[in-house]
């Protein structure tokens, strides 16, 4: 047996064959000093150029195309101690401003010293015949320049934090970032969601200085409240907050008081101790709750300015304007929308919530009032306006996002200029996102929101319609009656079945046979089944409906963990469905990925779904195509960006896809819950095919119980509603 590789290499790098500037990620060939040999590494190397001699630690591995090759997980750049290596050195123009004629003065006067000098008494320098000040201190400047990332990421690796860290924090707070780090590290908070906490904690606790258990404790404080606003919460109670911070990072309770008082006094946070179990909010949620609650309760109280039109009169408008004829529920809520300020309307599949979006907007048209059609999310706009044939936007756009401001354009101060905003798939409208549109409707403006209350909450925090709904207090009408084309359709049957606590009818059949509008493949073995899911993506469903399998295919899986979450599903189907012999990039030519959260200098919001239409491996950069828009990414940016050719269930809130392959396995058992199947059977046009187990279906119709997210607008907008927070 040939003895084992080294995980320690020291040599000299010989050339770049590719470098990213923006994330530092490096290719090259490297000369071996003890063997001689060249091998390639690759890795994160900030500053490091040709001809550097260097001490890396890492793990070697064979690439199928490229060979044998290094993976850096640490480095040390050994600097020249004796003249002529300096000499050598600097004259390969590692530092800017430094050349041959500089160097051989530099190397003349200070010998061995020179790097000594530069880094740690650079006055010096202008001793040198032909360098004054100003020259010293602009090569000063360029040699701190060229170490500066290099020994923050030299700092991160000594406190056993990963680099591709470095180059995002580094791009946030450029050449002040090792001074962050070190002497407040908490702020890099701010530039990592979640990881940068643990990131500036691990820094904290392997620091040799004195710990400041108060300024941990703010830390703590802020970081749960925020990872809680990530989880759809919008608060702590104040007891829960504290002991957690406590018990979870080891804080002194006192410690934990004072931090939680200074940060009330800053304006950070919010107690609320008139409120339920006095909660603590961040700032930002605490206004948007009491905002919408305030200006909801103004809207119902404010008698309205205009009587509805009687019901021949909608009737007859509807009829001549669609060639509809509406039901006696349908005209009884359309009458009460059209002279109401606030309405919901709610409703399963096949239920006519489309048909009533139409009628409202045939109705106000005719009436000669302006109104506007709105979703939370692009492919939710670009449907209303399909089925509509009338504009529709995303309400970010409708409202105007401001980047440099951070904020939307209209609000109480510049209010939208309509009698009527019409939103559809409201359930996904989270906190915040409500708050901008309440602020922004004028006075006279009415608002009605439609969506499907039995579907999964918002990504982001909060549970506005159900609690606009719980609060008994905003007029809100359930559609029921499913109407007899939808009822005829598997999917929509099987749909309320679930929605209803039913279990729906589950006839295996085989992968290999004709697939129907509604197919149960039962699969319990997790490989085999993963494999069945690849194999109706790349082979059997385009075989029957000559479709295109990445784009109009959408797999759906409750977990983004284990053999069959969206992580190993997406290697499996990109392997099949678009295999690429580099494996070194994360995305290639025409992968289909989604956007991880919102983005407002590109435009892009959390879930959206595009191709990758471009690619520059020099750079490191690609493109996406998210319905015709096509958006740059940076390597610093990928991280926005996941595979998509399974995405999990909460993930496709708000869209359609012609087909959907929807896994259900006991392997998911804690997250299999009655909304969760019911929103993923309501994603599908065309079919529906459900790969898995009957038992995973039977576990999650009966599971009712889904985690509430903390939230108490349903109480400020009654307190007399219940109150469960447990």
């Amino acid at each position: 047996m040939p003895p084992p590789l080294p995980t320690q290499i020291e040599g000299q790098i010989e050339r770049v064959t590719f470098r990213n500037e923006e994330t530092h990620f490096m290719i090259a060939r490297f000369q071996v000093a003890a063997a001689g040999n060249r091998v390639t590494i690759l890795g994160h190397f900030p500053g490091v150029q040709p001809g550097e001699a260097m001490r890396l630690s890492g793990r070697w591995s064979t690439h199928p195309r490229y060979g044998e090759q290094f993976k850096v997980e640490t480095f040390e750049v050994l600097l020249p101690s004796d003249t002529a290596e300096i000499h050598r050195y600097l004259s390969s123009g590692v530092i800017s401003g430094i050349g041959p004629a500089i160097t051989e003065r530099l190397v003349a006067h200070f010998k061995g010293e020179t790097l000594n000098v530069m880094e740690k008494e650079p006055q010096r320098l202008a001793e040198v015949h032909g360098i004054g000040p100003t020259k010293a201190r602009r090569i000063a400047e360029a040699w701190g320049s060229h170490h500066a990332i290099r020994s923050l990421m030299q700092f991160l690796q000594a406190h056993d934090i990963k680099p591709a860290y470095g180059a995002k924090i580094y791009k946030t707070y450029g050449a002040e970032a090792l001074d962050i780090l070190q002497h407040d590290p908490y702020r890099i908070a701010e530039a990592i969601p979640r990881v940068g906490f643990h990131i500036a904690d691990a820094i904290v606790r392997k620091s040799d200085g004195p710990m400041d258990d108060v300024e941990r404790a703010r830390a703590c404080l802020r970081h749960l409240l925020e990872t809680a606003a990530e989880d759809g919460h919008l608060f702590y109670s104040q007891k829960i907050l504290q002991e957690r911070c406590s018990d979870q990072f080891e804080l002194d309770y006192h410690a934990v008081q004072s931090a939680l008082d200074q940060l009330i006094e800053d304006g950070l946070v919010v107690l609320d101790p008139t409120a339920p179990q006095a909660p603590v909010y961040l700032h930002a949620l605490h206004a948007a709750e009491t905002t919408i609650a305030a200006r909801l309760l103004a809207m119902l109280t404010i008698a309205g300015d205009r009587e509805g039109p009687d019901d021949q009169h909608i009737m007859e408008t509807v009829l001549r304007k669609l060639a509809i004829r509406l039901s006696e529920t349908q005209l009884e809520i359309l009458q009460r929308v059209l002279s109401e300020r606030l309405v919901i309307v709610t409703g399963g599949p096949g239920t006519g919530k489309t048909t009533l979006i139409r009628s409202i907007a045939a109705v106000l048209g005719a009436a000669g009032r302006t109104f506007v059609l709105a979703a939370p999310t692009g492919r939710a706009a670009r449907r209303v306006s399909e089925v509509t044939g009338r504009r529709a936007s995303t309400i970010h756009k409708l409202l105007g996002y401001n980047i440099a401001e951070g904020g939307f354009e209209a609000d109480q101060d510049n209010p939208l200029d309509i009698d009527a905003v019409i939103v559809d798939e409201a359930s996904m409208v989270d906190l915040l996102l409500m708050e901008g549109l309440i602020r922004a409707l004028p006075h006279r403006a009415g608002l009605v929101l439609v969506g499907d209350v039995f579907q999964l909450p918002s990504v982001g925090p909060g549970t506005v319609l159900s609690d606009l709904i719980t609060s008994g207090v905003v007029p809100a009408f359930e559609l029921k009656e499913v109407f007899r084309q939808a009822a005829q359709s598997p999917i929509v049957a099987t749909a309320h079945c679930v929605r209803n606590g039913e279990l729906p009818q589950l006839t295996a059949q085989s992968a290999n046979a004709p697939l129907k509008e509604f197919t149960f493949i039962e699969q319990i073995n997790p490989q085999k089944l993963a494999d069945t899911v690849v194999s109706l993506c790349s082979r059997l469903i385009p075989q029957q409906l000559d479709i295109d399998s990445a784009r109009e295919i959408q797999v759906l899986t409750p977990m983004h963990k284990g053999p069959l979450g969206t992580m190993a599903l997406n290697r499996q189907l990109k392997a099949a469905l678009n295999s690429s012999p580099d494996n070194e990039t994360p995305f290639h030519m025409d992968d289909k990925v989604m956007q991880l959260r919102n983005n407002y200098d590109k435009s892009v919001f959390n879930g959206e779904i595009g191709t990758v239409c471009r690619v520059d491996r020099s750079q490191g950069s690609l493109w996406v195509d998210f319905d015709g828009r096509q958006v740059a990414y940076e390597e610093s940016d990928l991280d926005e960006l996941t595979l998509a050719y399974a995405i999990s269930v909460h993930k496709s809130q708000g869209s359609e896809y012609p087909v959907v392959i929807l896994v259900m396995a006991t392997q998911h058992y804690v997250m299999l819950q009655r909304n969760l199947l019911y929103t993923a059977l309501t994603r599908a046009r065309q079919m529906v095919i459900l790969v898995g187990s009957a038992k995973a279906v039977r576990v999650a119709v009966t599971a009712d119980a889904p985690n509430r997210r903390r939230s108490l607008l349903g109480w400020r907008l009654n307190p007399d509603v219940p109150v469960d927070l447990d």
